[in-house]
């Protein structure tokens, strides 16, 4: 007999986003109607160490956190919880330095352009 597949928990206080940042989301997963919510998770990489890394994905892992805001499901890997527990999300439409914004408490330096952190 095989053991049962963890299920994703629910976890409200992760992430916050911007209305700004909620609208965008909803877009991108309005264009890919197959997609159920957006990952958001970290790699290693960039100039400061760790860079962020967020994709519309079809369904939450067994193992994942879904954090649900306004009807976003946005999926997160248990193991990087503590890098992004606490981070807000803004969206930003401007032409030089516009796109997703991350703001994380965690981050003890983060790079120019925002997208790259140490901790």
């Amino acid at each position: 007999m095989t053991a049962p597949l963890p299920q994703p928990t629910t976890q409200p206080d992760i992430v916050t986003l911007s209305d700004t940042a909620m609208e965008k989301m909803k877009g991108i997963l309005a264009e890919q109607p197959d997609m159920g919510g957006i990952r958001l998770g970290v790699n290693g990489g960039g100039c400061a160490g760790l860079q962020y890394d967020m994709q519309p994905e079809a369904e939450p892992n067994g193992s994942d956190i879904v954090q649900t805001m306004d009807g976003i499901d946005i999926y997160i890997h248990p193991m990087v919880v503590p890098y992004l527990k606490g981070i807000h999300l803004d969206f930003s439409n401007a032409l030089v330095d516009g796109g997703f914004k991350f703001t994380n408490p965690n981050a003890t330096s983060t790079c120019g352009c925002g997208t790259s952190f140490g901790v």
